[in-house]
């Protein structure tokens, strides 16, 4: 009996994992030398115990070029779009890489490669 209870309880108190946010869209607009980002991210947010937090721009190098963050869970609202604006790329840099983060998994393992015109 006793097992039975620990096992139902273990189940009951395990932290819910969803797949790793997911980006499905990504416009990018060039205006004078600054870049601005709209982008749609997918996940299945539980509430403020697991939710996509937040996305980044990385060069072709892995080097961080501009950080939204997320300020709250969206569990009724997905997919949604946020934008990031004044984001400078160097010259000569033709596509960027868009990163998604949760607050329980950190960075998710795929990125999203995008083609600046």
């Amino acid at each position: 009996m006793f097992k039975r209870i620990f096992a139902a309880a273990a189940i009951i108190s395990a932290p819910a994992f969803a797949d790793p946010p997911s980006i499905s869209a990504v416009n990018a607009q060039q205006s004078g030398g600054l870049w601005r980002f709209d982008v749609t991210i997918t996940h299945g947010d539980t509430g403020w115990d697991h939710y996509a937090d937040g996305w980044r721009v990385l060069d072709p190098q892995g080097n961080e070029l501009g950080v939204r963050n997320l300020a709250h869970p969206h569990v009724d609202e997905q997919p949604f779009t946020r934008s990031l604006s004044g984001v400078r790329v160097p010259d000569g840099v033709t596509e960027v890489d868009i990163q998604a983060r949760d607050n329980v998994s950190g960075w998710a393992p795929t990125k999203r490669r995008v083609q600046l015109r």
